[in-house]
């Protein structure tokens, strides 16, 4: 099985064009960063290597040698391809952080990016500049990434601390993703004792999104995780995340991700899970 990262993940397992470094931010950031992903990667001429990956609710930022950018969530699935040589230093922001990053609502920056020198201007290009000039001599050394990464801390302390509002939609975050049993919205409501448009105000404002997206992206992640193991079918997956019915699962995956659930565990090595009308 795979972990709570890796989950999120819909890459090809035959795919080892690149390797990934991950680690979390300092003790004082935590409240502001979730985690940094550092890829590089080398892919043979000719050949390309997709990356899909089912987001989780938060805000990135992301410097590499042709582009730097911040990034809303994306609803869908995101796809990045990658071709040649070259590396990411990617910031996976908490869900307090965009907010706080872009001074107001992340709403308009759902399903979109920008670079960094256009929304936050000479202090956007600076960080991009500097982190490229901290990656370019030696991109796969690992002193290089803890000190591109560490620039990004420098960057995002400026905005701390985070307010009420950002923790409880941390907090809010954290319990749908770390709960499998929580199927409705209603059920965050009364964990949280906040009523379901005060609910309602606050994801579209932090996050872009609405509470049932949170719950359904959980699902979805949670499944292609399982889908992973030929031991359980669909049909069990389904009911242990709550689903009213597998053909539910099977239409929001598909819906969602491009394929369905079947085809999905038979590109993992685990096709025996899935039932006839799974596909």
């Amino acid at each position: 099985m795979v972990d709570d990262i890796e989950r999120a993940h819909l890459v090809d397992p035959t795919d080892r064009s690149f390797r990934i470094g991950r680690w979390g931010p300092a003790a004082d950031l935590t409240d502001l960063i979730r985690r940094f992903w550092v890829p590089v990667w080398s892919v043979p001429p000719g050949d390309a290597a997709p990356q899909r990956v089912l987001q989780y609710p938060v805000c990135l930022m992301v410097v590499t040698p042709t582009y730097a950018r911040f990034y809303g969530v994306r609803r869908g699935v995101s796809e990045n391809v990658l071709s040649g040589n070259g590396w990411a230093v990617g910031t996976m922001l908490s869900p307090a952080a965009g907010s706080l990053v872009v001074g107001g609502s992340v709403a308009a920056w759902t399903d979109r990016h920008a670079e960094l020198a256009e929304i936050f201007g000479s202090v956007g290009a600076e960080l991009a500049a500097a982190v490229r000039a901290t990656m370019l001599p030696a991109p796969s050394a690992d002193d290089r990434q803890h000190a591109a990464t560490g620039l990004f801390e420098d960057w995002l302390r400026a905005h701390l601390p985070v307010d009420a509002d950002g923790h409880l939609v941390n907090e809010i975050v954290s319990y749908v993703e770390s709960n499998s049993d929580v199927t409705e919205v209603a059920q965050i409501c009364a964990g949280f004792g906040i009523g379901e448009r005060t609910l309602q105000r606050l994801t579209h404002r932090r996050l872009g999104l609405t509470p049932k997206w949170l719950i359904q992206r959980r699902r979805l992640q949670e499944a292609s995780e399982r889908l992973r193991d030929p031991g359980v079918t669909v049909a069990r997956i389904a009911a242990d995340l709550g689903y009213s019915d597998e053909a539910h699962m099977v239409r929001d995956f598909r819906t969602v991700t491009g394929e369905t659930p079947g085809r999905f565990a038979a590109r993992f090595g685990g096709d025996q899970v899935a039932s006839p009308r799974s596909g």
